[in-house]
């Protein structure tokens, strides 16, 4: 079943001199459902605007996105989206499960299954210890765990996640990455992730979406066929470095045997 369908969208944005920038042109695009998708590409590309296009926070210029079979703007209405960016921002005068709570507030969770929500979260992301702590009080890798407690609360079947660790050193980064993999394989959500780290892109994804430079085009969509479960094991095989490359080439330019084939049956344009 397809998740997300991109098709022939663009986004353009005023200059206040006059004119217009270019910021995505002619995607076309499509996720299934239970995929991990990243999205890469050079500095200023648009993988986070179009993000933002898929999760609803601003409209395509032309083009249409459909969200489970319906329009993107019902979808965020229906609430199918939870979103985790680069900052988790988190409430300080919050303990951590006064945040992971916060949108069950919200949305008039009655308070049993509110309580249930949060235990079963918190317990996922492996901070039932630290639900009385507060933000300040945690490393930047917890921090992100309760960000990520926090959109998965209301159990979104997408989530949406914009450079999550990209802040995190990297001994931290790797161990959240295969904590997330654990998570997706638990709660068997659709991921869009966006980054900057073609090992990381590769060690999560499913397919690992490649873009050019501004205007942002797909210019390929590389099928990752690394084994489940993925750990520290996966990262030192010979696939693992022939993938990394594949990215690494379709960055440069270079149309690989991956984004051919998926060409070939009309997944990207």
């Amino acid at each position: 079943m397809t998740a997300v369908r991109l098709a022939d969208v663009q986004k353009t944005f005023p200059i206040p001199s006059g004119g217009e920038t270019v910021a995505l042109e002619a995607i076309e695009l499509e996720i299934g459902t239970r995929e991990f998708v990243s999205l890469i590409g050079p500095s200023g590309c648009g993988k986070s605007t179009l993000l933002r296009v898929v999760g609803d926070l601003i409209q395509p210029t032309a083009g249409s996105v459909e969200v489970n079979g319906k329009p993107a703007h019902q979808a965020r209405l229906d609430r199918d989206y939870g979103m985790v960016f680069q900052a988790p921002v988190l409430f300080d005068w919050r303990t951590v499960e006064g945040n992971v709570r916060l949108p069950l507030e919200v949305m008039g969770f009655a308070p049993s299954e509110r309580d249930r929500r949060v235990r079963e979260m918190l317990d996922l992301v492996e901070l039932g210890g630290f639900r009385s702590h507060y933000p300040h009080q945690l490393s930047g890798g917890m921090q992100q765990r309760v960000a990520i407690a926090r959109a998965l609360a209301f159990q979104p079947p997408i989530l949406l996640m914009d450079e999550p660790f990209g802040a995190l050193d990297e001994m931290t980064r790797e161990r959240l990455n295969t904590e997330l993999l654990r998570i997706w394989a638990q709660t068997g959500t659709t991921i869009i992730f966006v980054t900057h780290s073609i090992p990381e892109a590769v060690f999560l994804s499913t397919r690992v979406v490649s873009m050019s430079p501004r205007p942002g085009r797909i210019t390929s969509v590389i099928e990752i066929d690394l084994p489940q479960p993925r750990t520290d094991q996966t990262r030192e095989s010979e696939r693992y470095f022939e993938l990394v490359t594949e990215v690494r080439e379709s960055l440069r330019g270079r149309v690989s045997s991956s984004a051919a084939r998926a060409r070939a049956e009309g997944r990207i344009g």
